[in-house]
């Protein structure tokens, strides 16, 4: 092999390897960016081919497995029916949550109560609590002050959140907390069987993780160009953003809830004390799919918006590869949002529901 053709296979390596390091560079940059907007890790369907082959043919079939489900399918166990009917009207949900109950002969003290509370919080999953009013005959949420107002509580540990599903020992902390407290009170704590309950967890879990998606697209400067903060800011904000404390503005609906957001595409956040003296070479929207109740119109309208900021700054939309997004690769996105929505109802979790936004959650 001549010197020539060496030379030429070590520039070559060279090249690729640049190639396959900048793609990822650019990888973990929108999974922080993802990170700080919506307070947990994602998959992009411009960067994951997966969910497009296992979702889009619509054949994906998912099943709502029992709270009671066990390894020998012998149904519901005596006194499972009962508990979940409690559950539901103590306001927990029987798919995601994991309720223990403690009744007691008389009123538990608000010390014993917030005891309580404060070894579950080091369980690492979300908590709820509910006391029984038997004034009012329903469940309440339990508020401080409210002494010796309830002689039975329920507690809910969620299952599932996007930090992953509750492990066992998690659960055995939540377990141990709620029976010691009713020790201390000479109550009685009742509590559901543990290994259905991580069974049921990996399961959602493995379902969540399959429909988590976020669609990110960009704006970017052509010919070496910058973008000015300021010009970004007038902008977002004639488009219906709010910059927020964390450097991110926000596109919300009625009810408070974060579509999606427009991030600076570098490093630099977009801080309201420096963006008036910020320039940056693109700008990023990203779409958090399951917490969009209307997947379609909320995909459209973010890409309307980011085709109004590419004509007015003089740029181009793009992926996170900076390749141009085309009529349709945005087709083939709505197909992809269409057939996750269309598989998260089947399984009981519509898209930006209560359950969706739950579980979607950090």
């Amino acid at each position: 092999m001549s010197d020539l053709q060496l030379s030429l296979l070590v520039i070559g390596a060279v090249v690729v390897g640049a190639v396959y390091l900048y793609n990822g560079l650019q990888e973990r940059r929108f999974r922080r960016r993802m990170q700080q907007a919506f307070g947990s890790a994602y998959d992009d369907v411009l960067l994951k081919a997966g969910v497009e082959s296992a979702l889009a043919d619509g054949r994906l079939e998912p099943q709502i497995v029992p709270p009671w489900t066990e390894l020998d399918d012998d149904g519901p166990p005596a006194g499972a029916p009962k508990r979940e009917g409690q559950a539901a009207a103590a306001g927990f949900d029987p798919l995601l949550d994991y309720v223990a109950e403690i009744n007691s002969d008389a009123p538990i003290a608000d010390a014993a109560i917030s005891e309580l509370a404060s070894k579950l919080a080091s369980c690492g999953k979300p908590i709820q609590f509910a006391g029984f009013d038997s004034r009012a005959g329903a469940w309440i949420d339990i508020a401080r002050g409210d002494e010796g107002r309830y002689a039975r509580l329920s507690l809910a540990l969620q299952l599932v959140n996007r930090a992953g599903p509750v492990n066992p020992a998690q659960l055995a902390l939540f377990g141990d907390a709620v029976k010691a407290c009713a020790n201390r009170i000479s109550a009685q704590a009742t509590l559901p069987e543990t290994q259905s309950a991580l069974k049921r967890a990996r399961e959602l879990d493995a379902f969540c993780a399959g429909v988590d998606v976020a669609i990110g697209v960009n704006v970017v400067a052509e010919g070496g160009g910058m973008f000015p903060g300021a010009r970004i800011r007038e902008l977002a904000q004639a488009a219906g953003f709010k910059l927020e404390p964390d450097g991110v503005f926000h596109y919300r609906d009625e009810h408070r809830q974060t579509l999606f957001t427009l991030d600076n595409h570098e490093p630099a956040p977009f801080l309201p004390e420096r963006i008036q003296g910020l320039t940056t070479r693109g700008i990023t929207l990203l779409l958090d799919v399951p917490r969009a109740a209307a997947g379609i119109d909320v995909l459209d309208r973010m890409i309307g918006i980011a085709n109004g900021f590419t004509a007015a700054l003089g740029g181009r939309l793009v992926d996170d590869n900076r390749a141009v997004l085309s009529e349709s690769g945005i087709a083939r996105i709505r197909e992809q949002v269409r057939s996750i929505h269309a598989a998260m109802e089947a399984y009981g979790i519509p898209a930006g529901g209560a359950r969706a936004l739950r579980l979607f959650s950090g």
